[in-house]
């Protein structure tokens, strides 16, 4: 019964939720207190439960309900670390809404719609039954999906909510169906059970079926490429809502993917194909977010960027590190969010007149060598022999964004202390990589399964994702050379409307209409 303590967190959010809805549209005073309150009791049941997990070990809570139709919290170092990251973004975008919607005149609205949505994230990252998973999945986007239209009169916050309504409901009906296929094959609703069962058993026809539509759920989740498009839309949302949505619910389709790695263990070609579209994804994400000028639209595309990321590393069987990359992304974006409003003073600020330091192809060959020299140094001090060659291609591919910034300190005009920094962040970048990545790999053991010897499959995807990347990497260093060339112009254009990707499937979808209005004639016209 005490695995049954995660549960409070949900229910103090759903509590504070109903009595925002009571509350008084402006100035619900009560109400945010009430719902700041909540978010932080949910802390303080995530760090709870974070003992409970220490003395008494993972488990689940005794099922309410019947086999397949049951709820229960299932209480393990996934599941803990997720309640503790979401509840403390939850509290900081609450204190942070209740500021920047001063005034508003539907504010108790969005605090009841704001806490019913961390309810239901909570709810999911806890789920200790098929049926809690799909419940919370679905609540989640839902709730979600009133945030977005806070504004209803502006079209692109319409246009935004209806083409995620039409992904979410799709990503849904395929989660219900991988559900459905996963308890007939394993013959339960509970998690634990399924989980064990598929580490020891080998795979079947309906375990594969099950993991292609989690997998597509996953992607479908996360904005993966082409269905990427909502997410760089919902601009036109109050920024506490962007906050919430890139740095927690656009991580569930991770989440989803870890919490079955089990399963998606047994389907090698399905964690291929999650190679191939994440990958992708986040080469162009990264690519067209060089290209946007306005700050939250930058950071909706490296949102896109990095889910593709974690996407990929799910689809390299390395599920500790995806993990860690959800916690460090959804911090990393919060905070990026919710202080995009200062990002131009920032910016302004800080620029000095002077020489802009651009590196020739001479520097950046040099710092790409520097950079995985070190990477080599600092991989031989951790070791490499224990490392699976998975992590060692996702950490080569990770030395290549730093190495864009040794080559900002190799260029001829830069200062000889730019240089010995960018080398200090490199070296740091590599040391917190192999470090980090033991610490969640020892942390997650017996949690998460270990990451497979690859196959001939898998070294190809591997050596292809290396060698994409860093010929992406070197261009992305040049940047500064040609993407202001005559040639290059055109390029540029195509890539800051992503390729048009998102108006074919704009078009796909029927297309965005206004509706006519009666009479294209002024009033002054007629008389």
């Amino acid at each position: 019964m005490i695995h049954a303590l995660p549960l409070l967190a949900p229910l103090l959010l759903a509590g504070a939720s109903c009595y925002a809805f009571q509350a008084p549209g402006l100035r619900p005073r009560r109400a945010i207190q009430i719902a700041e309150l909540a978010a932080l009791g949910s802390i303080i049941v995530a760090i709870l439960s974070g003992v409970v997990l220490y003395f008494h070990g993972a488990g689940t809570s005794p099922a309410i309900g019947y086999r397949y139709v049951a709820l229960a919290s299932r209480l393990d170092l996934v599941s803990m670390v997720m309640l503790l990251l979401v509840s403390f973004i939850g509290w900081a975008v609450l204190r942070y809404a209740g500021t920047y919607l001063d005034g508003e005149a539907r504010q108790g609205p969005f605090t009841g719609w704001m806490t019913a949505t961390l309810a239901g994230v909570l709810l999911l990252v806890q789920s200790g039954t098929l049926l809690q998973l799909v419940v919370g999945w679905i609540a989640t986007s839902l709730f979600l999906h009133q945030l977005l239209l806070f504004y209803p009169e502006r079209i692109a916050s319409q246009r935004a909510a209806r083409k995620k309504f039409i992904v979410s409901r799709t990503g849904d009906v395929t989660l219900v169906a991988a559900v459905i296929l996963i308890a007939i094959s394993f013959n339960t609703g509970d998690i634990s059970t399924i989980l064990a069962a598929a580490r020891e058993g080998g795979s079947t026809p309906l375990n594969i079926l099950a993991a292609a539509l989690f997998a597509v759920a996953a992607l479908l989740k996360s904005a993966q490429f082409p269905t990427h498009g909502w997410l760089t839309e919902v601009m036109e949302t109050p920024t506490p809502v962007s906050a919430l949505l890139h740095a927690g619910v656009v991580n569930a389709g991770g989440f989803l993917l870890i919490r079955f790695a089990d399963v998606m263990l047994q389907a090698p070609v399905v964690l291929a194909v999650l190679v191939m579209v994440g990958g992708f994804t986040a080469l162009f994400g990264s690519l067209v977010m060089l290209t946007q000028s306005a700050v939250k639209t930058s950071l909706a595309w490296s949102t896109v960027a990095q889910m593709g990321f974690m996407i990929l590393q799910c689809g390299l069987a390395l599920f500790p590190i995806a993990l860690l990359h959800i916690v460090a992304h959804s911090l990393y974006k919060a905070h990026a969010f919710l202080a995009s409003g200062s990002a131009i003073e920032t910016v302004a600020s800080i620029r000095r007149p002077g020489p802009v330091a651009i590196p020739n192809a001479k520097a950046v060959g040099r710092a790409f060598l520097l950079a995985l020299a070190i990477y080599a140094v600092i991989g031989v001090l951790f070791g490499f022999a224990d490392k699976p060659p998975q992590a060692l291609a996702l950490g080569a591919i990770l030395i290549f964004g730093v190495a864009y910034l040794i080559a900002q300190g190799l260029a001829d005009a830069a200062p000889r202390a730019l240089t010995w920094r960018t080398s200090l962040y490199s070296i740091s970048a590599a040391t917190a990589y192999f470090g980090l990545q033991r610490i969640s790999d020892k942390l997650m053991l017996g949690t998460l399964p270990a990451t497979p010897q690859p196959g001939p499959l898998e070294w190809t995807l591997m050596l292809l994702a290396v060698i994409t990347f860093g010929v992406v990497a070197v261009a992305q260093s040049l940047f500064p050379l040609w993407a202001y060339h005559p040639a290059a112009a055109g390029l540029r254009v195509h890539l800051a409307n992503g390729l048009y990707v998102n108006a074919l499937f704009d078009r796909l979808l029927g297309g965005w209409t206004l509706p006519r209005t009666t009479s294209a004639t002024p009033a002054s016209v007629k008389e």
